[in-house]
């Protein structure tokens, strides 16, 4: 919860503390998707069905960035549309969400930073397309997310399709064992692998309903468990580009990289951006259909809340 502290760098949507006062369900949204995610204009269209897809559902959606260093809980459609046309918005974690808010920046919040945020707020539920993890050759680059330590840190049910597929996904799964973070998979025994609805990997734990997601997060609390808790939700069957195809892209956007010498925060955009180009723009569609299936769960899981 918001330390008072906080307070004073936080500006919460109206529609948004309205919600959380009255306690009905709230939805938190990343804008890493928005600013570092997805082409202009696609990002905005797909930043406002998301919203409203959560709404339909019956909860209150509210998309987390920082706007000229403050820390929004919720965007107005005008600010949601302003940041999906800045051109230099910042990628921002735990390392540097305080730097933006010190300096005044504008920056996307990563998974990392959106829960740090959610949670300050009270926010319990977060809907994402993937979060980060292992990076493949990290044995030798140690490229690994923070989304992973925060998952282990900061009590938020985090609903993904999985760790993006451009990542070591077996390695993921593994160091979210070591820091202690249940991974569900929703409805399925194997692990999704975003833009395909089966990796090779199986999902740690199953559960096939929200309530059993809510009551898992409601069990851990009340025995005092720290940290939150990863679901796995694949995207629908007539969505995906099957695993065997996107290894292929996924090789050849890795190859990319390694020739122009792409590293750190830049490798997971331009990893994105070349399997669009190579796969004609499929992937985008995918991964806007994989967004808008993991709004659905989260609503309902805010609601089982």
């Amino acid at each position: 919860m918001t330390l008072e502290t906080a307070r004073p760098y936080i500006d919460i949507h109206a529609p948004v503390a309205e919600a959380l006062a009255a306690g009905r369900p709230v939805v938190a949204l990343e804008s890493t998707i928005i600013t570092h995610g997805m082409p202009y204009p696609d990002n905005g269209a797909m930043a406002a069905n998301v919203e409203k897809i959560i709404a339909d559902e019956g909860a209150v959606p509210a998309t987390i960035a920082v706007v000229k260093g403050r820390i929004k809980i919720g965007l107005s459609d005008g600010e949601r549309e302003s940041l999906a046309m800045t051109g230099d918005a910042m990628k921002l974690s735990r390392a540097d969400f305080a730097f933006a808010v010190a300096e005044g920046r504008t920056g996307g919040t990563t998974v990392a930073a959106t829960m740090i945020a959610a949670h300050m707020a009270g926010i319990k539920v977060f809907a994402t397309g993937g979060i980060g993890g292992v990076h493949k050759g990290a044995e030798k680059s140690f490229d690994i997310s923070a989304d992973l330590d925060e998952l282990a840190r900061t009590p938020v049910i985090v609903v993904s399709a999985g760790a993006k597929a451009i990542l070591d996904i077996e390695k993921t799964l593994e160091v979210l064992e070591t820091r202690g973070v249940p991974v569900i998979g929703h409805g399925c025994e194997t692990m999704p692998a975003f833009w395909s609805r089966q990796s090779p990997f199986r999902a740690p734990l199953t559960l096939d309903a929200p309530e059993k997601i809510a009551k898992l997060f409601k069990t851990r609390q009340a025995l005092g468990i720290d940290g939150g808790v990863l679901v796995a939700n694949p995207v629908p069957v007539a969505d995906e580009i099957p695993a065997a195809e996107m290894a292929g892209y996924i090789e050849a956007a890795q190859k990319a990289a390694e020739a122009q010498n792409v590293t750190g925060k830049s490798v997971t955009p331009f990893l994105l951006g070349k399997i669009l180009e190579l796969t004609n723009g499929r992937s985008l569609k995918t991964n806007i259909a994989l967004v808008e299936n993991n709004a659905r769960v989260a609503a309902r899981v805010a609601k089982a809340l």
